[in-house]
């Protein structure tokens, strides 16, 4: 057991062999054989580095950490150090129930994360002063990027008869905000101009919008209630982009008028990392609650009516809408979020204004020390933002030169080199200040002044300090000494289920070990204070471990190039279009612009089909599951002017490897069409097959499924793009970075997307070696298909592939048993809450389904008392449809219950409490119990609730 792979498997080899003999092959090989079509198998293995044991892992992680350079620094520009509360790091960042649990579909065992979320959700709506806000974006740029499309897609009727197309943007907003915004705007069709807004009238015969920074990307604070009034007039919304800290002290975006804020919650408590991940946060007028991207939190009530929480208006989403949806949106920052929500727990109202009272304090002192040496400061007014103009004795490289000698970033403006600036953060302390100081003034005239001659009176308008209350809720007060943050931390994770309690079989997410080894650099300063924009050579270490996981990556799909940039899974799926997209416009073919997307695609598929500017034609599927052919070679054909590309997934996500993959492939390609492959299901395909031999253009990888980085309760995720070597020369640049390729405008905020979490998947494919990652894939098969094999009989498999067999997740058929009984594919998933499990995923790809994937670091074990459960289940179904049990009161439409339930006085169940609590033997020694009974569903919708009052104090609508 020395091997790190042997660690990953939960099958020992004992185990294998008799999951082989109940499935009925003699190897694992056979069994491939039988699964995977031989057209498409490796025919050598991968040619990786040989596999590392943890510790020498450890070594090696730790000799790249030391390549990186921990310097003081003043960059800004959206991204500042912060101090992380040990209380958050140790209970929350390092703790598995946090990291290692899934987005909240199933509220009943996520009650604890959904109140974390609603926190953070509070804080953000008291602090901008709007009246909603969702539960984190992907990042502050792609947060603009979604302001800009939810306002174009509101126009009025007038500005939708006059085709107003123009969204005006503040000239001062970040350039990595500029940058995503001229990506995301082009497809659309939306243009973009760019001036200091109150120098440019806002035009409603023009503009649909407007964008603006509040303090803008210069330091300073402007007041906007003038223009923001103007655009209102016009039939306009304005978004603003602003930064929570300093909203502590400056008059908040929603008392003037602003129908959107957004910003990056980051200097919350979470670290730097390079970039990412970072929360982003998005705020809006109730008004557009249906318009809102990602997640909304909200409170409901559950079948006892006890307040509940449950992600709302859940038909939003782009996984519903699909080629409908509005954004595409999938992943968020959920941990990063759950964080930052912390955080201002932690500090409350108050300790947040001293935050930014300090930094702020010490910005005017930094000011007026330097001026009183020549430096000519540009600000009339800031938060923690100065920009100045150097004596005229003073050159830019000298100053560099010198701040460089002394571990020090500041920012520099290519565009005038006669203007240095500096961002102030909450780790910036006054003998900080006094050295920034102390160099500067020492090179101006060889003298300095000790800073604490000078006031720190406010520089805030009057007319825009913040004057009123944010914050009151009780959840912002009570928790000050660390034994109550504890406790408080501690008391909402036991409301959740995640792979520290037991197996998620979620079909398509891939829910796998996410190994302490892998995460164990993820708090070191070596990885976690490193700004995204200082100069490369402060960052070899990232850099040094982000080319070998790029080329380890190009080895593992067989293509020619991988973009590390998209930080999330649908982001990748956007980003892997637009290199399509890009790459016809370089062939004086633009004009190709449909997208062929089987039936059974991901729902992220066709709406980042049609973010990318596409037209979505949906291919049939046969009667088993597969890619019907006929009709694709027909459409193909029908289409073949303007066919822009295929996405496809594989294997499919019916669970099955088609053997038609090649033909689809090439009648795309006959056709002058890409191949777009969705890598969400990459754990069936590592070391057995891979994109390039498939005959993929381009996939996107979903590092937070097959490469081992953690889901954390709905994000952080990483979807880099693997291209061939005719797409290699169109993959994301950034223009904040002057060295990065030259390909499509930026898809994220940060150069290389969220490296902050990279070591983990660097970890795991440097510790699985070649060896372990084929084996791991063969086992994630072999554990898929030993489940069909033990729940065929009693539920049926929906589809397998021309052998019998599944790939590695499969559907379980549900409709049959609903029609004889009532019993719903809902009611089995809620039952199994009781049995101490989180449910499979509920009615997709196909409605009344269940969809599992046990992955292969599930031991035989731990499947075989999931086995147990729903054969329990099965057998609670053949109660009702015997007539033994109630059809409308049993255990399965009353499912979960919950302690308060079972033990009531009040018990007028026709079945024990027994059975509701503690079905089977083994359930007692590991007992699980859900926080609340079912959420209502349709209360939640009808009632859109959230905030942190009391479920009383609202009455239904």
């Amino acid at each position: 057991m020395s091997q790190f792979k042997d660690r990953h498997i939960g099958p020992d080899s004992e185990e294998v062999n008799l999951m082989l003999e109940k499935i009925g092959v003699s190897s694992l090989d056979e069994l491939i054989y039988e699964a995977v079509p031989d057209g498409i198998r490796m025919k050598s293995e991968l040619n990786l580095s040989p596999a590392l044991s943890e510790q020498e892992y450890l070594q090696r992680i730790r000799g790249i950490a030391a390549k990186n350079k921990v310097f003081r620094t003043y960059i800004g520009m959206g991204y500042y150090n912060t101090f992380t509360p040990p209380v958050i790091i140790r209970n929350v960042l390092e703790n598995p129930v946090w990291y290692t649990s899934y987005t909240p579909y199933q509220a009943e065992i996520s009650q604890g994360r959904l109140e974390a979320l609603l926190n953070f959700q509070a804080m953000v709506t008291e602090l901008t002063g709007m009246e909603l806000a969702n539960a984190s974006l992907l990042d502050e740029a792609t947060a603009a990027a979604e302001a800009m499309i939810m306002m174009f897609n509101s126009r009025s009727r007038a500005q939708l008869k006059s085709s107003v197309d123009t969204c005006l943007v503040d000239s001062r907003i970040w350039p990595q905000t500029r940058a995503v915004l001229e990506t995301r705007s082009a497809p659309l069709g939306i243009k973009l101009q760019f001036s200091e807004v109150e120098k440019e009238k806002y035009d409603p015969a023009k503009h649909f919008g407007a964008i603006v920074q509040y303090p803008d990307a210069n330091g300073e604070i402007n007041d906007y209630r003038s223009f923001a009034d103007e655009v209102h007039r016009g039939e306009g919304k304005i978004a603003v982009a602003t930064d929570l800290l300093a909203l502590t002290l400056i008059t908040p975006p929603g008392e003037w008028g602003a129908d959107i804020v957004f910003g990056s919650s980051q200097r919350f408590g979470v670290p730097l990392y390079y970039g990412g991940p970072h929360a982003a946060f998005f705020a809006a007028k109730e008004a557009y609650k249906r318009s809102i991207p990602g997640r909304i939190i909200g409170v409901s009530k559950d079948a006892t009516g006890r307040p509940a929480l449950r992600m709302a208006l859940q038909t939003r989403e782009q996984h519903i809408k699909r080629e409908r949806a509005t954004s595409n949106i999938c992943t968020a920052q959920a941990l990063l979020a759950t964080m930052a929500g912390f955080y201002a727990v932690w500090h409350g109202p108050e300790g947040l204004k001293e935050i930014a009272n300090n930094i702020h304090s010490l910005a005017v002192k930094l000011r007026d020390a330097l001026e009183a040496k020549g430096f000519k400061s540009l600000n009339t007014t800031f938060f923690d933002t100065l920009r100045f103009r150097l004596p005229k004795k003073l050159g830019i490289e000298g100053i560099r030169e010198k701040l460089l000698s002394r571990k020090i970033n500041i920012r520099y403006f290519e565009q005038d080199q006669t203007l240095i600036g500096m961002s102030l953060d909450e780790t910036t302390s006054e003998s900080d200040v006094q050295d920034l100081v102390d160099i500067l003034t020492g090179m101006a005239d060889e003298t300095s002044v000790n800073i604490e001659e000078f006031s720190s009176a406010r520089v805030i308008p009057q007319s825009l300090e913040r004057k009123s209350v944010f914050m009151e809720q009780e959840v912002f007060k009570k928790y000050r000494s660390e034994t109550e943050m504890m406790r408080y931390i501690k008391r909402l994770e036991r409301k959740d289920i995640s792979l520290a309690h037991s197996m998620i079989s979620l079909g398509s997410c891939t829910m796998k070990l996410n190994a302490a080894s892998e995460l164990f650099s993820l708090t070191w300063p070596e990885f976690t204070s490193v700004h995204p924009f200082v100069p490369i050579d402060q960052a070899l270490g990232y850099h040094e471990m982000m080319d070998e996981l790029r080329a380890d990556l190009i080895e593992i799909t067989g293509l020619a190039d991988v973009s590390l940039q998209p930080n999330s899974g649908a982001a990748g799926e956007y980003a892997g279009l637009m290199v399509i997209r890009a790459y016809h416009q370089s062939c004086n073919e633009g004009h190709r612009n449909v997208a062929l997307i089987p039936s059974s695609a991901h729902g992220t598929n066709p709406a980042s089909a049609v973010m990318a500017g596409m037209e979505v034609v949906v291919v049939k599927c046969d009667d088993h599951g597969n890619i019907d052919i006929a009709d694709l070679k027909e459409k193909a054909e029908k289409h073949s002017d303007n066919l822009a590309c295929i996405m496809v997934t594989y294997p499919s996500t019916h669970g099955v490897f088609e053997s038609s993959i090649l033909e689809v492939c090439n009648i795309i390609h006959e056709n002058g069409g890409q191949v777009y492959m969705d890598g969400a299901n990459m754990n069936a395909q590592v070391g057995i097959t891979s994109p390039g031999i498939i005959g993929a253009d381009v996939c996107h990888l979903n590092l937070h499924k097959t490469f081992a980085i953690p889901h954390g309760g709905g994000g952080p995720g990483v979807g880099p793009i693997a291209v061939a070597s005719h797409l290699a020369e169109f993959l994301p640049g950034h223009s904040v970075i002057d060295n990065m390729r030259e390909g499509i405008s930026a898809v994220a905020a940060a150069p290389w997307g969220s490296p902050g979490i990279l070591p983990i998947t660097y970890g795991y494919i440097k510790m699985m070696g070649a060896e372990g990652l084929t084996y791991a894939t063969k086992i994630a098969i072999l554990n898929a298909n030993y489940l069909a094999c033990e729940l065929k009989d009693d539920y049926g498999i929906l589809y397998s592939g021309e052998n019998g067999r599944v790939g590695h997740e499969m559907i379980l058929e549900c409709r049959r048993l609903k029609s004889n009984t009532g019993v719903s594919e809902i009611d089995i998933a809620k039952r199994l809450i009781d049995y101490g499990y989180h449910a499979p995923t509920v009615s997709f790809p196909v409605h009344g389904t269940l969809m599992i994937e046990p992955t292969e670091s599930e031991s035989k074990e731990e499947m075989d008392r999931f086995v147990d459960a729903l054969k329990a289940i099965y057998a609670e179904i053949k109660e009702i449809e015997a007539g033994i049990a109630d059809p409308e009161d049993n255990v399965l439409k009353n499912a979960p219950h919950p302690d308060y339930v079972v033990v009531s006085d009040a018990w007028e169940k026709p079945y024990g409490r027994g059975k509701a609590a503690f079905p089977l033997g083994w359930v007692k020694e590991n007992k699980f119990w859900p926080a609340v009974a079912r959420i209502d569903d349709a209360w939640g919708d009808r009632n859109l609730v959230c905030t942190c009052e009391p479920l009383e104090n609202y009455e239904e609508e």
